[in-house]
């Protein structure tokens, strides 16, 4: 039975979410609801991570199992015209039947876009999260550099997350962009504990106002404490760019994205 791989993007703002909850509409809903029309026959869906309510992706992956053999045009092309128009299937490949999108994932890497700008602006409101204060970049970049490389997150983790443990590692962290315009939070690891993104950027966005020193970061780490960091940055800014694959299983650490 072939095994489908398939690379996706969305705008999640119209949903809660990947996972199907009772709530609202999924996008693992939608998905597997649109190919069990076009195979004929009831698929299960499963994803690289379960982005949360509002948080976009450019490269989220999923896979399922298929008795249909069909060519992978009908995914990227077919699928497509079934799909509404804030869900899309960019790429699509066949891959061992052992092939499983979360345990095989070597890494993940996010953008989290804030706009700077002094006022609110109509075509970033679900896509950035807006402060108006402005933000000093070069400070947020310089905070930013404790966080690389394996530490323990507690003080990063949502209070209901259920990993097993808190440790992770940041490859690599770096603020882009310019003081009253687009900033934005690349974070690059192997996997990430619930939230984990989102409060790193809610504390790192607390120095860049000025309410705390670039010290604090460091302070906040080795606490262990989610009470000492900042607040959880909202959703909308957050997107899943890619997630990175090798040729097998690579063990480690779970995600909870």
């Amino acid at each position: 039975m072939p095994r489908l791989k398939l690379t996706l993007e969305y705008d999640g703002t119209r949903y809660v979410g990947w996972q199907m909850q009772p709530n609202g509409p999924s996008i693992q809903a939608v998905m597997q609801d649109t190919l069990a029309r076009l195979l004929g026959e009831p698929v299960v869906v499963n994803s690289a991570g379960r982005t949360d309510s509002g948080v976009h992706a450019e490269g989220q992956v999923a896979c399922f199992d298929t008795a249909r053999v069909l060519p992978l045009k009908a995914y990227r092309m077919g699928l497509n015209g079934m799909l509404p128009s804030d869900i899309a299937v960019v790429a699509a490949e066949e891959v061992p039947a052992e092939f499983d999108p979360r345990r095989w994932s070597r890494g993940k890497r996010y953008r989290y876009r804030v706009s700077n700008r002094p006022t609110r602006s109509p075509l970033r409101r679900d896509t950035h999260w807006e402060v108006f204060a402005p933000l000093d970049v070069e400070a947020m970049r310089r905070a930013a550099r404790v966080l690389e490389g394996r530490h323990d997150f507690s003080a990063f983790r949502a209070s209901d997350c259920q990993a097993k443990h808190a440790m992770r590692e940041i490859r690599s962290l770096r603020v882009e962009g310019t003081r009253g315009d687009a900033v934005s939070f690349v974070v690059e690891g192997t996997a990430f504990l619930k939230h984990m993104v989102r409060n790193l950027v809610g504390t790192l966005v607390d120095v860049g106002k000025g309410k705390r020193p670039e010290a604090w970061v460091a302070e906040v780490l080795a606490s262990l404490d989610r009470k000492r960091a900042g607040p959880t940055a909202p959703p909308q800014g957050l997107v899943l760019e890619e997630v990175f694959y090798g040729d097998g299983p690579p063990g480690g650490d779970e995600d909870e994205d």
